[in-house]
C-alpha cells in the first residue's frame, strides 16, 4: 500500500518529517498486530505548543487510516505521559525511537538521542502504530556518528559511554541516565524540565540543523 498520499498529506499539514517502519521485531505481543509504525516529527523544542500540533498530527493519521478500515494506536510524545492517561500503560511497549530508525530517519547517537541526518537532535516525535500494510521505508541499520566523541567530551555527568547503536542490538545502554538524571536535577530548569543539553548542541548534526521558530 502506498504510504507516499499520506506522508505528503501530514507534511502538507505542518509535519517537518514522515517515514513508515516495519517494526514487527520490536512489538510485544499486546501489540503485535499493529506492524507499522508512523514516525511524525517536527523540527521544534518539545513544548506545550509542539505537543499540541504533534497531536493533531497523530489525529489527522488516525482519522486517514480509520476512514480506510485500518486499526491504530497512538503513541503520544515523550513529554506529554500524563499519568492519568490509558496510553502510558504502553509506554514501555514501544519508543518512538524504533518508528524512527525502522522509517529510516535517523539513528541512535552516543548520546542515546535520536539523530537524523539533517537535523541532528533537534526533532520532536510521536508515532502512528497500525495495521495498514503500508509499504515501509528502508531502515537505518546503523550509526553514522563514526569517530565523532564529542557528546562523550562534553557530557558534564559523564553519562555518554561512547559506544555504538545498531539496529541488530536496539537495546544496547549508551547512556548512564542516572547520572544524566543526577545532574540534571541540580541544573536550573528550563520550561518547567532540568536543563542539561550538552549532547545535543555539540553535536555537529544539530549544529548543521535549524530550528524552525515557535508559531511558524
Amino acid at each position: 500500500m502506498n504510504a507516499d498520499p499520506l506522508k505528503q498529506y501530514l507534511k502538507s499539514e505542518g509535519a517537518t518529517l514522515v517515514g513508515v517502519g516495519d517494526v514487527t521485531e520490536a512489538l510485544s505481543k499486546e501489540i503485535i498486530h499493529l506492524n507499522r509504525g508512523i514516525a511524525i516529527a517536527l523540527n521544534r523544542n518539545l513544548n506545550r505548543e509542539t505537543i499540541r500540533l504533534l497531536a493533531r498530527l497523530q489525529g489527522l493519521s488516525v482519522a486517514w487510516l480509520s476512514a480506510r478500515g485500518y486499526r491504530n494506536l497512538s503513541i503520544p510524545p515523550d513529554s506529554d505521559r500524563q499519568k492519568d492517561k490509558l496510553i502510558t500503560r504502553l509506554y514501555k511497549l514501544f519508543c518512538h525511537k524504533t518508528a524512527a530508525t525502522c522509517s529510516g530517519l535517523g539513528w541512535v547517537g552516543k548520546n542515546g538521542l535520536l539523530i537524523n541526518r539533517q537535523y541532528g537532535s533537534r526533532l520532536s516525535w510521536a508515532t502512528v502504530l497500525t495495521n495498514a500494510p503500508l509499504d515501509a521505508d528502508e531502515p537505518v541499520r546503523e550509526s553514522e556518528c563514526g569517530d565523532c566523541v564529542l557528546c562523550v567530551m562534553h557530557c558534564p555527568s559523564g553519562a555518554v559511554k561512547g559506544d555504538h547503536w545498531s539496529i541488530s542490538n536496539p537495546r544496547r545502554k549508551l547512556v548512564a541516565y542516572d547520572k544524566c538524571a543526577a545532574l540534571k536535577s541540580r541544573r536550573q530548569t528550563l520550561d518547567g524540565k532540568p536543563n542539561c543539553g550538552f549532547c545535543v548542541t555539540v553535536c555537529p548534526y544539530s549544529r548543521n540543523g535549524k530550528r524552525e521558530k515557535a508559531g511558524k
